[in-house]
C-alpha cells in the first residue's frame, strides 16, 4: 500500500474508535465479556479492506496497551493482551486483514459473499481466542469453548449478518 492519506487516516481511526466504543456495550460474562468489539471489527475489514482494516484493529489494541481504558469493562494494559482474553484481541486484528483479503479478492460482492468472509473471520478471532483462554486459565480447549464460544455464537451470527447487510449496501473498499 501506497503513502495514505487524511481521509484513510481518519477512516482507519474512526473505526479503531467504534471498535473501542463497541468495547464499552458490554454485557460482563465472565471470563469473556459479550461486547460490539466484533461488530466494528467486522465492519472496517469490510468497508475499509485489508490493510487499512488490521490497522485500525492494531490501532485500538495500542490505545489499550499503552494504558487507555478501551478493553471491555473500561480495561487497559498490555497485562490485558498476555490475560485470557487476549487473543479475541489478537484475533481481531488477523481477523481483519484476513475479511479485507477476502472481500478485496472479488470485484462484485453481493450479501452472501460478505457474510462468508465475516464468518471467516469470526472463526479466526475464536481459534486464537480459544487457545489463549485455553492456555492462560489451564481449562482445556473443551471448556474454554464451552465459555468462550458457544455462549457468544447466535450474537456473533447476527453481528456478521448486520455487518455484511451495511457493508452490502456501502458496496466499497476505500483505497
Amino acid at each position: 500500500m501506497s503513502k495514505m492519506n487524511i481521509r484513510q487516516m481518519t477512516l482507519i481511526s474512526f473505526f479503531a474508535a467504534l471498535t473501542a466504543v463497541g468495547a464499552f456495550i458490554s454485557i460482563p460474562i465472565y471470563p469473556v465479556p459479550l461486547t460490539l468489539q466484533t461488530l466494528f471489527t467486522l465492519l472496517a475489514a469490510m468497508t475499509l479492506g485489508s490493510v487499512m482494516g488490521a490497522s485500525s484493529q492494531i490501532i485500538y489494541v495500542l490505545l489499550g496497551v499503552v494504558g487507555l481504558p478501551v478493553f471491555a469493562g473500561f480495561k487497559a494494559g498490555i497485562g490485558i493482551l498476555f490475560g485470557p482474553t487476549g487473543g479475541f484481541l489478537f484475533g481481531f486484528i488477523i481477523s481483519a486483514y484476513v475479511i479485507g483479503k477476502i472481500i478485496e479478492l472479488k470485484k462484485e460482492k453481493n450479501i452472501f459473499y460478505y457474510f462468508l468472509a465475516g464468518l471467516s473471520g469470526t472463526v479466526i478471532i475464536y481459534i486464537i481466542g480459544i487457545t489463549q483462554l485455553s492456555l492462560v486459565t489451564g481449562i482445556g480447549v473443551k471448556k474454554a469453548i464451552t465459555v468462550g464460544m458457544l455462549p457468544f455464537l447466535p450474537g456473533d451470527i447476527l453481528k456478521i449478518i448486520a455487518a455484511s447487510f451495511i457493508a452490502s449496501k456501502l458496496k466499497l473498499v476505500i483505497k
